[in-house]
């Protein structure tokens, strides 16, 4: 489990809490990873917790940014699974046995991932669903907090330690994941605890989202899908259902186009 902190010290009591009754205990690897933190609080409570929890494995870096630090954890782990859980949020002991199972029982599936429970500003459940490819281009619906292989995360390089604004690293993994025909197994239970406050990170991103945009689908690995996300796009917009030929068609007009095919 990686858990990354930057100014969040009051939530990552809980975080942990949340992880420490699962069972057993031993088949857990505890990474937390410190961001550079500034404020005194979260320096305090993370002394404080290192104190008492003697299993917790602790990195502490300067502010490098989101993908850095959940990098820097992953490289650290010695598990062959992973779970990023960020430090306001708190995880259930369920997802970590399920995700264990699957993976376990199912060498083809590379990321597990389900649903959450909204608490704080919100009160509700927030669902997410299966991997669908042309679905994921238009919008992200599979959360940062999900079960995936260590060696899967290799293969794609791991997150975008680029991005030009923190809060989309998780979207643009599961692109490259998509492209390089990894396995999602969808669970429609709740999963985690998703804190929703004010001034979140995410918040941010979606108020950049264009600028992100345009960076993940002008990347070498996905450019070529900046094209097809048009084209779904347009057709969404005139309400229509196209056949798989006339996309392609619309597909390879558009490229024609773009590069100046004959």
């Amino acid at each position: 489990i990686i858990i990354s902190c930057y100014n969040l010290g009051e939530f990552l009591q809980e975080a942990i809490d949340s992880i420490k009754s699962f069972q057993p205990s031993s088949d857990l690897e505890i990474i937390l990873v410190n961001d550079g933190s500034t404020d005194v609080l979260t320096n305090s409570s993370i002394k404080n917790i290192l104190e008492k929890e003697s299993n917790i494995i602790y990195l502490n870096q300067p502010n490098l940014g989101l993908a850095k630090a959940r990098n820097n954890g992953i490289k650290m782990a010695k598990g062959d699974y992973i779970i990023p859980l960020d430090a306001d949020n708190k995880l259930r002991p369920e997802f970590i046995k399920q995700t264990i199972t699957i993976l376990d029982n199912n060498p083809d599936i590379d990321v597990v991932h389900g649903n959450a429970q909204n608490f704080g500003n919100k009160n509700n459940v927030w669902k997410s669903k299966p991997f669908e490819f042309t679905e994921m281009l238009l919008n992200n619906y599979i959360d940062a907090c999900a079960g995936f292989r260590k060696s899967t995360w290799e293969k794609v390089g791991g997150y975008d330690e680029n991005m030009p604004v923190m809060g989309f690293e998780d979207w643009d993994l599961w692109l490259r994941m998509g492209i390089a025909d990894c396995k999602f197994q969808y669970v429609d239970e709740i999963f985690f605890d998703y804190r929703v406050r004010d001034n979140s990170m995410l918040s941010d991103a979606w108020a950049k989202r264009q600028d992100l945009l345009n960076y993940i689908f002008s990347k070498k690995e996905t450019k070529h899908l900046a094209v097809f996300r048009e084209v779904i796009i347009e057709n969404k917009k005139l309400k229509e259902e196209p056949s798989f030929n006339f996309l392609i068609q619309t597909i390879l007009k558009k490229i024609k186009r773009k590069f100046n095919f004959k």
